[in-house]
């Protein structure tokens, strides 16, 4: 089976049947994303899929459809996406754990909508569990990076 990952393409002997994030962290050795819950809903294995944010760990590899990109394709450190800059800027992570989901939803949403209210940021968010609450300073971030990829 083919899939391109992070503008790579990768050959897998793998069951169609095998979440995408075992395929990324067992196979390819791609660690960004983490495995939270396994039942997609803490958000800690967002990646994306042709832009759109997915939980990685509740799709089946076989039905991947589209370029896989996880947070080591979303920037580089020389050239850090909006979203990733904006993290730094606020200290946003404690443990750090569910931040490259955090990031890779952040990213996903300000492609749908570039001027996020609160209330839009935290709609959007939401679905994303942080047990250290960095919510506001998820928040701050998120327009932060949005106020970026206006031109601000």
């Amino acid at each position: 089976m083919k899939l391109t990952v992070n503008g790579a393409e990768h050959s897998v002997d793998v069951e169609p049947e095998m979440p995408l994030l075992w395929v990324l962290r067992d196979e390819l050795g791609i660690t960004g994303p983490k495995y939270g819950c396994g039942i997609a809903q803490c958000g800690a294995c967002t990646v994306h899929i042709d832009g759109m944010a997915v939980r990685s760990c509740s799709v089946e590899v076989g039905a991947v459809d589209g370029e896989v990109t996880t947070i080591e394709g979303l920037g580089t450190p020389e050239s850090l996406h909006a979203v990733q800059a904006a993290w730094i800027e606020h200290q946003v992570a404690q443990c750090g754990y569910c931040q490259s989901g955090q990031i890779m939803a952040a990213a996903s949403f300000l492609e749908m909508n570039s001027e996020p209210t609160d209330e839009d940021i935290d709609a959007a968010m939401s679905a994303n569990l942080c047990r250290c609450g960095t919510y506001p300073r998820i928040r701050a971030a998120v327009k932060t990076a949005a106020a970026k990829l206006n031109g601000a």
